[in-house]
């Protein structure tokens, strides 16, 4: 049950990174873009850590109070969340 645990922790994170490289080119591009609910809602569900990766790295978001306040907040929940369930779960 830990490798899968791993694997989809791996995976949500990989896909918000990417996700907000896609983003910044298409605001780059003005093109149309990924909504944040989607970012808010991948990063609740264990990606917040890759969102943050992806804000630092490709300088996007940045400005915006919601995400330099609530990805660290949804950080620290997802690490809670990651700790009970390899505690509690495994």
């Amino acid at each position: 049950m830990d490798s899968s645990i791993l694997a989809y922790i791996a995976a949500v994170n990989l896909l918000t990174l990417f996700l907000m490289r896609v983003d910044k080119q298409k605001a780059i591009k003005n093109q149309f873009r990924i909504p944040e609910r989607t970012f808010f809602l991948l990063s609740f569900l264990g990606g917040a850590i890759g969102t943050y990766i992806g804000m630092k790295i490709f300088r996007h978001k940045t400005k915006h109070g919601k995400f330099t306040i609530g990805i660290p907040l949804l950080i620290v929940f997802n690490l809670a969340a990651f700790t009970y369930v390899f505690i509690y779960m495994s």
